[in-house]
């Protein structure tokens, strides 16, 4: 009995590991045929098994929001003080380092009499932001200034982090299946040639997502403050306040006056002038049509006699 079955051993297991390797062949041809709408559907799937569910257990820590604040702040200082002050204010953002506050830009205009402009862009972490204003108000109350605006606004930026890194994940895989698919160089060319198309337009939209992903995640770390710096007096009211107004634009309106004055006078003067010339050419030709010769005098008279 054994004689007889010793033989068949043999060509059954030949038969098996055959049947196996067919099969594992056609499974990675079945791979490498695969479009990439398909491995895209697969990569989610997979994203979507791999992330936990979220009532899955009691023990799961809710996330916390992702909020980018933004403020704004007004100040209201005399005019030879105002950049002073900006400086103060830029000095201050410098002293924490660069890990807490950063300057992005510093502008100012119209620095002449008693009208002048001025403006602070900074970026402050968010932890720091409410404590470095409390510090702004100090300094200005410092040096004479009076805070005059004052806002705060938040944007939630939970559920896009959370999308554009889900995105970034199914990218990712979806790249790495398709590489998987070049390496072995299993297909035709032009499924090849496919494929690494593929995997240049996944690599775009993945440095995009990043780009944004990072420039979200920045904006949440990082408030955007802004300071607004304005010259004037402030407004007392009561009887003298039209009277203080009247005499400070007194200077103004003559200045005014004046400077119509001299425009009339610069536009009279050439007219004047032209007047003259013309007036003196008539002058000196009239004279010589009204002077009569000595012989067109005696035909005159003669004639009247």
């Amino acid at each position: 009995m054994r004689k007889v079955l010793f033989p068949l051993v043999g060509p059954l297991a030949l038969l098996a590991a055959c049947s196996d390797g067919t099969q594992e062949y056609t499974a990675d041809l079945e791979a490498a045929e695969a479009p990439a709408d398909r491995l895209e559907a697969e990569s989610a799937v997979s994203v979507a098994e791999t992330s936990p569910a979220p009532n899955a257990s009691a023990d799961i820590p809710v996330s916390t929001p992702q909020i980018a604040y933004i403020y704004d702040f007004g100040f209201r200082v005399t005019a030879d003080a105002m950049s002073p002050l900006q400086q103060s204010h830029a000095d201050l953002c410098t002293s924490k380092g660069d890990t807490v506050c950063r300057i992005i830009s510093l502008e100012q205009s119209g620095s002449e009499g008693d009208y002048a402009y001025g403006s602070l862009q900074l970026a402050v972490a968010a932890g720091a932001a409410r404590g470095f204003s409390t510090e702004l108000a100090t300094v200005s109350e410092q040096m004479d200034g009076q805070q005059i605006s004052k806002s705060i606004q938040g944007e939630d930026l939970s559920k896009q982090i959370v999308d554009t890194e889900a995105r970034l994940r199914a990218r990712t895989l979806l790249r790495d299946r398709l590489m998987e698919i070049l390496r072995s160089r299993r297909g035709t060319v032009a499924e090849l040639v496919e494929a690494e198309r593929g995997v240049a337009q996944v690599n775009e939209e993945i440095d995009q997502a990043s780009s944004w992903l990072a420039e979200m995640k920045n904006r949440v770390a990082f408030s955007k403050m802004t300071i607004n710096y304005s010259s004037g007096e402030r407004s007392t009211g009561g009887f003298m306040g039209p009277i203080r107004q009247a005499f400070s634009s007194m200077g103004s309106v003559m200045g005014s006056v004046i400077a119509g004055i001299i425009l009339l006078l610069t536009a009279a003067i050439p007219i004047i002038l032209l007047l003259l010339g013309i007036r003196w050419i008539w002058r000196k030709s009239g004279m010589r049509l009204r002077k009569p010769s000595a012989l067109t005098r005696d035909t005159t008279l003669e004639a009247q006699e």
